[in-house]
């Protein structure tokens, strides 16, 4: 299935917030939060399904050439 320009841009913007709030954990001490672990498999996981979801959309119809 086909995302539209917009759906492509608010998913890579929410994928940059979630890299975000990891880079921002990294300078936490784990021991202080808990459920560190998971919380980090949490963003993982969900930066490895919208990187999937751009991928398995096809390609960006903005980027596409016309003729």
């Amino acid at each position: 299935m086909t995302l539209t320009r917009v759906e492509r841009e608010r998913i890579t913007d929410s994928r940059l917030k979630i890299q975000a709030v990891a880079s921002s954990l990294k300078g936490v001490d784990p021991k202080k939060i808990p459920d560190f672990e998971e919380i980090e498999e949490c963003l993982q996981d969900a930066d490895r399904n919208l990187r999937g979801a751009l991928r398995s959309s096809g390609p960006d119809p903005s980027k596409e050439v016309h003729r």
